[in-house]
């Protein structure tokens, strides 16, 4: 049996095909070298928990332990494939510094303690909150990384219970954006096109989209793609020079923070010369004149003055994208982590709008998502949104989800909108939010500013209480920690970012004391005594599988309906796609197919805000503008971003991910594999800059705005001039040595960026932040020269290609393969 060192070749092996065809299968395994010659006792079905992608796989179970992994060769979306995470971060669970007890503070110090302890703890401290000061003392701030049952189950407790409107996860970091230029688009949450048109497509565009180390399967279909007949042509926008810029047709590399002028520019020449459908335009959208009127301002030569890219490619790639037949374009950071992000997305859905490509094979569009439960924790509202895609603002929707809980529809908040995340801790910092639950995710190291939010969450009044696997950076500054089970250790649901539901199975017992999040969360709700308008329990299911099925009639009816949906299906099929109702038995595969649309006033879950400014449009004005519930095309006109760079902070920083990381590492750096591909933090600068600064590659520098620094190694790259790169994965807390001492402060990229957001989304900025470099010593240890600075020299393009490419073997079974030493 070969091996394949899925570190080196982290996209394996390619397996062509054709136009049209179904994509071959290949199944990707990796068992533990301490299972030996043995085969596992039993194979569990769940599904990847480290990206969004939703890859099927399987986990090998001996002697009560998991010993591997598998992919699932029949799913939908993955074939069999898994990626580097998929392979190596399920080691993770079996760390020996796993939290397996309930910690509490006391005389400064957490200290263990058993539940009961604990959750009385908590319960006190909600009661007197919600005596002396109500519900909006009271917040709760989850991940991307649970489960369906738990999401729905939180946001009645929440929303139902508390009646606080308090309620936003981590997802608002990474793809807030994404279900905000949806709705602006379509009135609606979820994503209108499918993996499948990968299989179709004849240009294929990546719109600030690393698929390649964000969703690297994905990636493995478009490679496959590819290496077949009649290969598309790939479009990337990005100013890195990441693996696919590298495969790109066409690259754009615009200076970070100009997204929307490139748009604008791209569809000045694809409206210029006639390459729309003018009946698919007429029939179904409104405000096509506007967005015509908008974009004549953008030819070429001004938006490549903007964006600082050449006018001839903005026209070679825009003729791409204009005359091809069948067009799939993705969307991810590069767009959503900026100031005008929720415009620039827009614009993407505006280039399939006025080309009439939705709702057809091979004609999608992806507003992709970074986290595996994103999706989940928009459908089930706990990020921010109502359960069901309901609309906040249509007092007959609020009143259909009280009918659902049997609550009062007054108990529901819906006198503004949920608070964003930003905003929540914001009303931390003032000290009118008292008491903040913190699930499955680590604030200390991925929101921006961080020493801001250190003294945010180190306040003597704010009472912490912290959810999650692991001790992190997070859980050193809790009232309250609480061990959780992780993915493996529990039951439930969860949804990808094509809508594709997989079912993943409990494989093993978690470790100690350990809880599964939902129980967690039903326990706080009986101690609570939370009741409906009855009397009954508020919270009237037991386990996952009634928490599904209580779901399945709140979605009822909305456009993420899954009542067509149950545990036994899923066990019979590996992967579904909601809608799934009496109304679609077998899934929905695409949406909106022939212009319909789910914006109609009365069932819509948005009616859009203003991209400059934010503010919810109101109902008369939506009904004015779209009577008749079609898409709407929304302009937009370049602004630039708030911090410029310039004088002492020539540089332009942005920050981003690494194939072989997931968020800031609480798992993937418990992978041996994982964590040895990539050990430390870096800073990417370009040739040119590195010239001129007298930087070599492995120097030490350090990286400043305005506040913080971060010291870190040189990788000189073929990124564009003017512009730095941090990954974001990297903390403070050492797997062997735990949390670093207080003044080691500066190896987190968060440091340096600004607390700023979109208006729209209130997505917050990672991508544009004014910065200065300067070289600390050099790899041999010499001291470096007098500090400097660069000036900010013509932009061009690029960054490093991820250490590795496509394998030469063909046989992607590993067993028990060593960890490859040194950076990806």
């Amino acid at each position: 049996m070969g091996r394949v060192d899925r570190i080196a070749e982290p996209w394996g092996t390619r397996t062509p095909y054709a136009r049209g065809e179904k994509w071959p299968v290949r199944v990707d395994t990796y068992l533990s070298e301490h299972i030996g010659s043995e085969d596992p006792d039993r194979w569990v079905r769940s599904a990847s928990v480290l990206h969004s992608n939703g890859d099927a796989l399987d986990i090998a179970v001996k002697d009560g332990r998991i010993v591997g992994v598998r992919g699932r060769a029949e799913d939908r979306v993955n074939h069999g494939r898994l990626d580097p995470k998929d392979l190596y971060g399920w080691q993770a669970g079996a760390s020996p510094d796993r939290l397996t007890r309930p910690l509490v503070r006391r005389d400064g110090r957490l200290v263990e303690t058993d539940w009961d302890t604990a959750m009385d703890h908590i319960v006190a401290r909600t009661k007197e909150l919600l005596r002396d000061q109500w519900p909006s003392a009271i917040g709760f701030y989850t991940t991307g990384q649970l489960f369906l049952e738990e999401y729905y189950t939180l946001s009645l407790i929440a929303r139902g219970g508390l009646g606080t409107n308090h309620l936003d996860g981590n997802t608002r970091l990474c793809t807030a954006t994404a279900a905000e230029a949806l709705k602006q688009s379509f009135a609606c949450d979820g994503q209108p096109g499918s993996y499948t048109d990968i299989d179709h497509a004849d240009v294929i565009a990546l719109f600030g989209h690393n698929v390649a180390e964000t969703q690297p399967v994905l990636w493995m279909r478009i490679l496959d793609r590819l290496a077949g007949p009649e290969p598309p042509a790939l479009i990337c926008v990005d100013p890195r020079l990441t693996p696919v810029a590298r495969a790109a047709a066409v690259h754009l590399a615009p200076r970070p923070g100009t997204n929307v002028a490139l748009m604008n520019g791209l569809l000045h020449e694809i409206i210029g010369n006639g390459w729309t459908d003018a009946e698919y335009i007429t029939r179904h959208t409104v405000g096509f004149d506007e967005l015509e009127r908008r974009v004549k301002e953008y030819p070429p030569e001004r938006a490549a003055e903007i964006c600082d890219v050449p006018a001839e490619e903005i026209r070679q790639a825009a003729r791409a994208l204009g005359t091809c037949e069948q067009l799939v374009s993705t969307v991810l950071q590069g767009f959503y982590q900026s100031h005008q992000a929720t415009a620039a997305a827009v614009q993407v859905n505006n280039l399939h709008l006025v080309r009439g490509m939705l709702g057809r094979p091979g004609c999608g569009l992806l507003q992709m998502n970074g986290q595996p439960t994103a999706q989940n924790t928009r459908e089930c509202g706990a990020d921010g949104d109502l359960p069901g895609f309901r609309n906040w603002a249509d007092d007959a929707q609020v009143a259909d989800l009280a009918r659902v809980w049997n609550v009062d529809p007054s108990r529901i908040p819906h006198y503004g909108p949920p608070t964003h995340a930003m905003k929540m801790f914001r009303y931390a910092e003032q000290g009118s939010l008292r008491m903040l639950w913190v699930t499955g995710t680590n604030p200390a190291v991925s929101l921006p500013e961080l020493s801001r939010i250190r003294s945010v969450l180190s306040q003597e009044r704010l009472f912490l209480i912290v959810q999650d696997l692991f001790p992190t950076e997070t859980t050193e500054l809790a009232d309250v920690v609480l061990p959780a089970a992780g993915w493996a250790e529990k039951t439930g649901t969860f949804t990808n970012a094509d809508r594709t539901v997989h079912l993943s199975e409990k494989a093993v017992d978690p470790p100690g004391r350990a809880r599964p999040d939902l129980d967690i969360f039903l326990d706080y709700a009986h101690r609570m005594d939370l009741r409906d308008k009855d009397g009954g329990p508020l919270v009237k299911w037991h386990d996952a599988e009634s928490a599904f099925e209580a779901w399945k009639e709140c979605s009822r009816g909305r456009p993420c309906d899954y009542t067509g949906l149950s545990y036994d299906r899923l066990r019979g099929a590996s992967g579904i796609q909601w809608p799934c109702d009496a109304e679609h038995p077998d899934c929905t595969e695409r949406l909106y197919t022939g212009g319909a649309f789910w914006s109609d006033l009365d069932y819509c879950e948005s009616y859009g805000r203003d991209l400059v400014t934010g503010a919810p449009v109101e109902p008369t004005e939506y009904r004015a503008m779209n009577p008749y519930g079609k898409a709407v095309i929304k302009s937009a006109g370049y602004l630039p971003p708030h911090e410029q760079p310039g004088g002492d902070h020539p540089f332009l920083l942005t920050t981003g991910r690494t194939l072989y990381h997931f968020h800031t590492r609480t798992k993937t750096a418990r992978a041996p594999q994982l964590r040895a591909a990539a050990p430390e933090m870096w800073v990417e600068i370009s040739t040119g800059d590195a010239s001129e600064l007298g930087v070599m590659e492995g120097d030490l520098v350090e990286v400043s705005t305005p506040r913080g620094s971060v010291r870190a190694k040189a990788r000189v790259s073929g990124i564009r001039d003017g512009v730095l790169f941090l990954p974001f994965h990297y903390g403070y807390w050492d797997i062997d040595e735990g949390p670093a001492p207080e003044e080691a402060h500066g190896r987190a990229a968060n440091e340096l960026t600004l607390t700023d957001w979109d208006a729209a989304s209130k997505q917050p900025l990672y991508k544009t932040a004014a910065a200065r470099l300067r070289r600390i010593r050099a790899q041999d240890g010499s001291p470096a020269p007098a500090p400097t600075t660069a000036a900010s020299a013509p932009l061009g393009a690029g960054v490093p290609e991820t250490r590795g490419g496509p394998a030469a073997e063909t046989d992607e079974d590993v067993r028990g393969t060593p960890p490859t030493e040194g950076d990806t």
